[in-house]
């Protein structure tokens, strides 16, 4: 790639003569890379929001989760029509061009080094439920001063960046081994969560507790908290991208994936809105709020029978399935950065591929030492994980709206390519030339979505609508000087065969039924031609 002449057309991600990335996962992996990284959130995500939204917590999981499940919609359409790595920057790179590409892929990736760096710490603070069986005593956060500046928690942030340690070790090994981290320890915190809802609502549930705190919080209803409770949120559904980044190494992708992403999205949602409603009716919110490192922890130790035993696998579970939820980070990070390398969106450097374990060793290392920093810096700050988790829904919501755009742009853009899964609620709609398109409704109505949720995120993150666009800013200016330096268009486009791409793509994913109905769309269509 980087032997093209400047200006040139780009080279296809799935052309040949480079060393590429091995297709090793397989239905239940592609299915667990997106639980682990959007199911698990749950154990983060409860305390969070219900320090903030208090007895309406239910409502702001719901909310969060319908529009949850509008994105999942549009990704499982998109990466399952274009089954390559890059997920929303590859799809708005497609749909809109370069630039806009290049911003959803920034915007992407800013939320995927703070999940690495979220994840790592919310996993250290659940294996701090067992400081008292280790050691004797509750764990207890010690502060360090170095001069003008206090480390709140050095102890939690030091496990952190242990744990990203061994998950830079396992990416660089392979995705094989990798996504079966992902499968055993998921499988196992799948069973232990809905045994926990389970014997939650049969033994301990109090409907009456959860309709008083309800009744409280309407109340003295504020709109600022519940809506910073609401963009937290999605702080349990944001991370279904992980299936479309590992697009390019599923086997039989366009068949795969539409099965995993719709049965993830339901599931994800069952369990958010199970734990936040089981939750309230077990315990006062404040009492989550006071313990927001392990709140899973807390509500099944105070199930009764088995909370004796429940509290501790709980809290392992915690650890465990947050742990391979930055393990998808670092994963998601990676990929991205690599298809962004592959579409001369950044250096060609991000583009080396291991010569044993081909994986993409530069992107992982280094985006995974940014979340790494990011775990050092909000060690200066009272809460490490309200801090990280402050920082997180901007870059997520922002690319979310720019794939909802695409994707209706490249239902009139690109009517040829075939689409194995659509959203539902579709209108037709006549081209100029006859072609009659689809418009999805739920897509419209999934974009609004998402950009109320970025609006609450900017009206409420006091961190994050500082850091998320100084986070863009400083990626475009990079960019600028990148496409500059390589006498690229700056805010046009790389020439691109993707009628060429798109060929190679189902031939190596080896969906060659959907090869052969697109090359027939494609003769269809130029026999139309004056």
């Amino acid at each position: 790639m980087s032997n093209e002449p400047p200006g040139g057309a780009a080279p296809s991600p799935a052309a040949g003569g480079k060393v590429g990335l091995r297709r090793d996962v397989s239905v239940w992996g592609s299915f667990m890379w997106g639980y682990a990284d959007v199911g698990a959130d749950i154990y983060t995500a409860l305390g969070l929001v219900m320090a903030a939204a208090q007895g309406a917590t239910s409502l702001a999981f719901g909310i969060a989760g319908l529009v949850y499940i509008m994105i999942g919609l549009g990704y499982t359409e998109l990466a399952s029509a274009y089954p390559v790595g890059g997920g929303g920057q590859y799809y708005a790179l497609r749909g809109l061009g370069d630039f806009w590409g290049y911003v959803t892929g920034t915007a992407l990736l800013l939320d995927y080094t703070i999940d690495i760096a979220l994840f790592s710490v919310a996993s250290a603070g659940y294996f701090n439920f067992f400081w008292k069986y280790l050691f004797g005593h509750e764990y207890v956060k010690h502060l360090v001063h170095l001069g003008p500046l206090t480390i709140y928690d050095p102890v939690l942030a030091g496990e952190a960046l242990l744990l990203i340690g061994f998950l830079i070790w396992l990416n660089v090994r392979g995705i094989k081994e990798s996504s079966l981290f992902n499968e055993i320890l998921g499988g196992i915190d799948i069973a232990t969560e809905s045994s926990i809802v389970i014997f939650g609502f049969l033994f301990a549930w109090k409907p009456e507790l959860l309709a008083q705190q309800w009744h409280e919080t309407m109340a003295h209803f504020s709109f600022h908290d519940f809506a910073y409770g609401s963009s937290l949120a999605i702080i349990s559904f944001v991370g279904l991208e992980s299936i479309s980044q590992a697009a390019q190494e599923t086997r039989r992708p366009a068949t795969i994936i539409p099965r995993t992403s719709i049965t993830l999205i339901f599931t994800v949602f069952i369990f958010a809105m199970a734990f936040s409603t089981l939750g309230l009716g077990v315990l006062p919110w404040q009492a989550f709020k006071a313990n927001i490192n392990d709140p899973v922890a807390l509500l099944a130790h105070n199930i009764p029978f088995i909370g004796f035993i429940a509290g501790p696998c709980a809290a392992f579970l915690g650890l465990t399935i947050l742990a391979i939820s930055a393990n998808s980070g670092i994963m998601s990070a990676s990929r991205l950065t690599f298809s962004m390398s592959q579409l001369r969106l950044v250096t060609p450097w991000f583009d080396k591929v291991h010569p044993k374990y081909r994986t993409p060793v530069r992107t992982i290392v280094f985006f995974s030492l940014v979340g790494a920093l990011q775990v050092s810096l909000s060690a200066f700050t009272p809460e490490i994980l309200d801090t990280l988790g402050n920082m997180y829904a901007f870059g997520a919501t922002l690319g979310y709206i720019l794939v909802f755009v695409s994707l209706i742009k490249l239902r009139f853009a690109d009517p040829y390519t075939p689409r194995p899964y659509r959203m539902p609620i579709n209108l037709p709609w006549k081209r100029k030339d006859g072609m009659v398109v689809s418009v999805p409704i739920l897509g419209v109505i999934g974009m609004l979505g998402v950009s109320m949720i970025f609006f609450e995120v900017v009206y409420t993150h006091a961190i994050g609508r500082i850091a998320g666009p100084a986070w863009v800013v400083a990626g475009l200016i990079y960019y600028f000087f990148y496409r500059r330096s390589q006498k690229l268009p700056v805010l046009g486009s790389v020439p691109r065969d993707w009628e060429k791409e798109q060929i190679e793509v189902l031939t190596s994913a080896e969906e060659f039924d959907l090869l052969e109905q697109y090359k027939n769309a494609l003769q269809a269509r130029d026999r139309g031609r004056p």
